[in-house]
């Protein structure tokens, strides 16, 4: 018989996550009518602990119905929110030829960055092979070549008293920074015998913006813990931040502190204001060239916030929004949309399907703008941290039955618990023993208290954040799927004969319809069928024979992700990919053989402004 103590090894030991179980089934276990008491306490805690984490477990259909739930309502909120769906001056993407030293300023909701961006441009070939296999090792190699090159870059964080500052200290200290790289820029080999008049430079802005052109945008209403509510003219508050510093010390009687040279600095050209999603679309775009069958379709944050970008055509909005559009490019036929897909017009589907739970609830009524971004509450770096903080208080009090008392202050205290720590500490762990020293060390409860971390409370801990980080992760996943097929990139179809497929030789989908479904029709020997692999009534499709439009290759639809979030806490961008490949796999083949697939921007918000600054210069 196995003891009690191996078993928790073994439950220890499945912490150590290969690729390919990432996303466990969330089966109740039956303990054995054999085991001794000891055995039968344990597992009767993990059945409690299972019980009290049932609202916020997800299972593959509730994700399937909550992508097809949110691809209907995108799709109404494009044709009638003026607050999601937001029309960018961005009608095309990087052609890849654009060249030019540019500043850029990515301001986000934890840090600010500063940083000049060369873009290296095209290399044309020396000589045109006509081997097939020489031809595609170049197409490799332009792949992998370095197109960008980043200098004399800094970041800050943004402080708290900054966050609750007026806008005109909190820009004013963002001027200070800017004046902080550029002085250091004109001190350079590259530039100190040649010093600009003005400096051309791109904006990426981590915030809901309205934009008339590319070179100006409103701020709407900031969320992430900013106090500013004020609809403000962007351009006009950061060029009078940095203002001052284009005026030599003796133009003024207090010259400022932050001033690091004795001249005056280069006015600033603003030649692009975005959001950090299609900053972060459009520096995938230029600094990875793509392969063949493959193509950059949307874009994504889950940082300290999350959002999400990508090209609508103009018929698919309000016409208010593709007039807007046609004002600025009259012959545009889609441009690049902010979605702002976390606040509040998004969320119907959440609640109808029982995704919101009472901790969801919770979060929502303590925090700064009740109701204003529910999923990105549920998805959040700034919020997560809160949501365990809340589950767990919740579970040590009202299931283990602990007085408030003796525990950790930082359980106790709102926005205490961060989403960082839980990162580099709870979900980086090897073991529940290694996980209790640590947080008896870093988390420890007040000296008058006798209670301690055990391994067993550590092990619940981690349950607690590997469960809000799987159903954050199903979330994204949900949501990047719901809004290809929103975009008519991917087709959804009905799930309710998913069991009987054999009755659903033509189901409808919400992606595209008329030519793919005659299509369909006319091809109905090449038709997959389905068998249902295991007792979740997951179905996988297995071709009988290569769809005509498959010849080519499968098309391999790439999303560009940045975010502190998804790139780095332990496994989230690996959950992420797996919950789309299994909704992808859910709804079988799609037409020409398209996979999602996520690929990393690394700081996306940055590169990208210097890109849209190129792209706009080079015109």
């Amino acid at each position: 018989m196995t003891s009690v103590n191996s078993i928790s090894s073994e439950k220890d030991e499945d912490h150590d996550i290969t690729h390919e179980d990432i996303i466990e089934d969330d089966e109740p276990e039956e303990p054995s009518s054999e085991l001794d008491p000891s055995q039968r306490e344990y597992f009767e805690h993990n059945q409690r602990l299972d019980e009290f984490l049932a609202p916020l477990c997800l299972d593959e259909a509730v994700l399937y119905k909550l992508a097809r739930s949110f691809s209907d309502i995108y799709r109404h909120l494009a044709l009638t929110s003026d607050q999601q769906f937001l029309p960018t001056p961005v009608t095309e993407l990087p052609t890849g030829e654009e060249t030019g030293r540019y500043l850029a300023i990515d301001v986000g909701g934890s840090n600010l960055r500063v940083a000049f961006i060369e873009l290296l441009g095209e290399v044309e070939a020396e000589t045109h092979p006509v081997d097939a296999s020489q031809r595609s090792q170049n197409t490799i190699r332009k792949a992998q070549r370095q197109r960008v090159k980043r200098t004399l870059e800094r970041a800050w964080p943004i402080q708290e008293h900054l966050k609750m500052d007026k806008a005109e200290d909190l820009f004013a200290w963002i001027g200070d920074c800017i004046a902080e790289v550029v002085a250091e820029s004109l001190t350079s080999d590259d530039t100190k015998k040649d010093i600009p008049a003005e400096l051309d430079m791109g904006i990426t802005f981590s915030f809901p913006i309205m934009q008339e052109s590319l070179a100006e945008a409103t701020l709407m209403p900031m969320g992430k813990g900013f106090a500013i509510t004020s609809n403000l003219n962007l351009r006009k508050i950061l060029l009078n931040g940095y203002e001052k510093h284009t005026r030599r010390p003796d133009d003024e009687d207090e010259p400022s502190s932050k001033r690091r040279k004795l001249f005056a600095l280069p006015k600033l050209k603003i030649q692009a204001i975005t959001n950090d999603t299609v900053a972060t679309l459009a520096s995938l775009a230029y600094a990875v060239k793509s392969l063949p069958n493959s193509r950059v379709a949307m874009g994504i944050i889950v940082g300290t916030g999350c959002n999400a970008t990508i090209p609508m055509k103009l018929s698919s909005l309000h016409e208010s929004k593709a007039k807007s559009v046609n004002a600025m490019n009259a012959e545009a036929v889609e441009t690049i949309v902010n979605t702002e897909w976390t606040i509040s017009g998004a969320a119907p589907p959440l609640t109808e399907l029982n995704v919101t739970t009472k901790w969801d609830i919770e979060l929502d009524r303590a925090c700064a703008r009740p109701g204003f971004q529910p999923f990105e509450y549920m998805t959040g770096g700034r919020y997560i941290g809160e949501l365990i903080r809340l589950i767990l208080f919740d579970y040590l009090t009202e299931i283990a039955g602990l007085s408030k008392r003796i525990l950790p202050a930082n359980l106790i205290q709102e926005y205490a618990l961060t989403t960082t720590y839980i990162s580099d500490h709870v979900a980086r762990a090897r073991s529940d023993v290694d996980l209790a020293k640590d947080l008896n060390e870093t988390l420890p409860p007040p000296e008058s208290s006798d209670w301690r971390w055990d391994p067993r409370t550590a092990g619940d801990f981690r349950r607690i954040a590997r469960t809000v980080q799987r159903r954050s992760a199903g979330l994204i996943a949900a949501a990047v799927i719901g809004l290809l097929a929103c975009c008519r990139e991917i087709e959804l179809k009905e799930d309710s004969n998913v069991n009987t497929p054999e009755n659903a030789a033509s189901p409808q989908s919400n992606g595209d319809s008329g030519e793919h479904d005659s299509a369909a029709a006319s091809t109905s020997s090449s038709q997959p069928n389905f068998v249902n692999n295991n007792s979740h009534g997951r179905v996988v499709p297995v071709l009988q024979q290569i769809p005509i439009d498959w010849q080519s290759g499968p098309e391999e639809l790439v999303v560009a992700f940045t975010g502190g979030i998804i790139q780095h806490y332990p496994q989230f961008k690996e959950m992420c990919q797996q919950h789309i490949d299994r909704l992808i796999m859910r709804t079988g083949p799609q037409q020409g053989g398209k996979s999602v697939f996520l690929r990393e921007a690394s700081d996306g918000g940055v590169i990208g402004a210097g890109v849209l600054a190129g792209m706009v210069s080079s015109k």
